[in-house]
């Protein structure tokens, strides 16, 4: 069987905050794949990850706003409206409407007509990243072009979508899959057929070297050599970064601690002026975004890691956030919550601790015992570590990919075959 092109329609590229993606768009263009990158929006991030510069595939940007170009808007309407699909897609459109009028439904239909009538002649295939909005457009431009399309759902986009937009886009896509088994058993209910699969994304364990140094045993005793604590994130609700804030807050005089953010959001400023008022601000550093060497370099500088996940009032969580890999890969030890996949790679008190969400008190007791404790992380640290490089390498996700593409590339190549005798 000959690979085909694959366009691959993304949220927005590049983005630094899904270096899962561009991981695994490297893993599948090493595996033979030939890609084609389509985001819905252009970069914000000021910085890259190296990661990014060794994907080779050309990226093209759909309109973000339609009134932004009319044009090519309107030309692509006007190409898509001679498919014989059209008008199917317009009436699935149509019954999507009342159910989610909005200006984004309108978007979605508009980017998935600019889609198929600029789609490249070599690409035979469609696999879309998060099956809330992404998924809109790839339904639309299947059922306009024809195209099969596939899909990779992860956390928010999962959780915040109604059941019915989940339902119409599994029972139409050729197949989906999902990194974790909170998420894999929601999609797989909703399904009502088995075309959901369960891959994790795991981790590109070459970027992630083991760190063959050995961490001081600091125990919060010394003012002048305090223990060091990490978070990589985004500054949104759902990392929790204002319970942490909390539980820094609520942790004993006598401990030596810094605690330095690593990552942009919203909600930074916010953060910033709650510490200020909680009177641990000259005990932070904000470092704001950074690359992924930066990155590894804060993982092996650390002592201790902490993320506060939570749900949010609509239902927005993560998944497996990459950074517990990450982290973990360093033998960093880790403190977080019990929800979503975070189960899947901790168990507590055996490679990490975890305590309820939501819950500052329980967190900063966790802290203080993790600071006090130097044995206790260093534990913890080397047992998740070996979990990762034994269960989360991204080799397995990108075979688990090249699995379902071929079967599903054989599949249609037989159904063409069939067809035309």
């Amino acid at each position: 069987m000959t690979k085909k092109t694959m366009v691959v329609l993304l949220k927005g590229y590049p983005r630094l905050s899904e270096t899962f993606i561009a991981q695994e768009l490297l893993g599948l263009e090493r595996a033979g794949f030939d890609l084609v990158l389509v985001a819905m929006r252009r970069p914000t991030d000021k910085k890259r990850h190296p990661v990014h510069d060794e994907i080779k595939a050309p990226v093209h940007y759909l309109p973000e706003y339609l009134h932004e170009e009319p044009l090519r808007v309107l030309r692509g309407l006007v190409k898509a409206s001679a498919k014989p699909g059209f008008w199917r897609a317009a009436k699935a459109f149509l019954g999507d409407l009342p159910r989610d009028f909005n200006r984004n439904r309108f978007r979605r239909f508009g980017q998935a007509a600019v889609l198929v009538a600029e789609w490249p002649q070599t690409a035979g295939w469609l696999h879309v990243h998060f099956i809330h909005t992404p998924a809109s457009v790839a339904r639309y431009a299947s059922l306009i072009g024809g195209i099969p399309w596939t899909v990779s759902a992860h956390a928010k986009d999962i959780w915040t979508s109604k059941a019915w937009d989940l339902q119409a886009k599994l029972s139409h896509a050729q197949w989906a899959v999902t990194c974790t088994q909170t998420g894999f058993e929601r999609l797989r209910a909703l399904a009502g057929q088995p075309n959901v699969h369960l891959s994790y994304h795991g981790l590109d364990l070459d970027r992630f070297p083991h760190d063959p140094g050995v961490r001081p045993p600091r125990d919060g005793s010394d003012p002048a050599d305090p223990v060091r604590l990490l978070s990589v994130g985004r500054a949104v609700k759902k990392k929790g970064y204002d319970v942490l804030l909390s539980a820094l807050a609520l942790l004993p005089a006598d401990l030596a601690w810094r605690f330095t953010h690593v990552g942009g959001g919203d909600e930074l400023l916010r953060l910033k002026t709650m510490a200020s008022e909680l009177g641990i601000e000259s005990r932070i550093t904000w470092k704001g975004a950074l690359d992924q060497r930066d990155i590894l370099q804060h993982y092996r500088d650390s002592d201790l890691f902490a993320l506060a996940c939570r749900i949010t009032a609509d239902g927005d969580r993560d998944g497996l956030p990459n950074v517990l890999v990450e982290a973990s890969s360093q033998a960093l030890p880790v403190i977080s919550t019990h929800i979503s996949g975070i189960t899947e790679l901790f168990t507590t008190e055996e490679n990490g601790l975890l305590v309820a969400p939501d819950n500052a008190p329980a967190l900063a007791v966790a802290l203080a015992r993790a600071i006090r404790e130097p044995l206790l992380r260093r534990r913890l640290g080397q047992a998740a570590e070996d979990k990762v490089r034994r269960d989360f390498d991204h080799h397995s996700s990108i075979h688990d990919l090249e699995r379902l593409f071929s079967a599903s590339w054989q599949s249609a190549d037989a159904d063409a075959t069939g067809s035309s005798r």
